[in-house]
């Protein structure tokens, strides 16, 4: 039986973005391979994500960072983006997340607990309008 090619109909995307990572990283000994499974030491990849809850007091961003002691997290806020930097033995990882309102980064908080962090802000004060004389 002929392989039709509604069978996988993503298989071609897939080839697609494969090849367009491959090319990016200019064959730098690391070759992109969705059907493989991940390796410790090509970073977090699938194992990490991030999650940024809206609320109307707060804004909370959680990130899974699997492997990783709480020592070896470093975080920075600019009010507009949050900078997550960890390290495990054998990985690294560095995220910028846009966050989708300002916020005040000096009432930040956050908590690292079995592999999640959550990090906490208050919304920045709105801009006041400025009378022109």
């Amino acid at each position: 039986m002929r392989r039709d090619d509604r069978d996988e109909p993503f298989d071609d995307l897939f080839r697609e973005i494969e090849r367009m990572m491959n090319e990016m990283m200019n064959g730098a000994d690391a070759n992109v391979d969705f059907n493989s499974s991940s390796d410790v030491e090509n970073g977090f990849g699938m194992d990490t994500h991030v999650d940024i809850h809206e609320a109307e007091d707060e804004l909370r961003v959680v990130a899974d960072l699997p492997g990783v002691e709480k020592d070896n997290i470093e975080l920075e806020c600019d009010g507009k983006t949050l900078t997550i930097s960890a390290t495990s033995d054998h990985r690294q990882y560095d995220e910028r997340v846009s966050l989708p309102q300002r916020v005040n980064e000096h009432t930040a908080s956050a908590t690292y607990n079995n592999g999640v962090l959550e990090v906490t802000f208050d919304p920045a004060e709105q801009s006041s309008g400025i009378s022109l004389e």
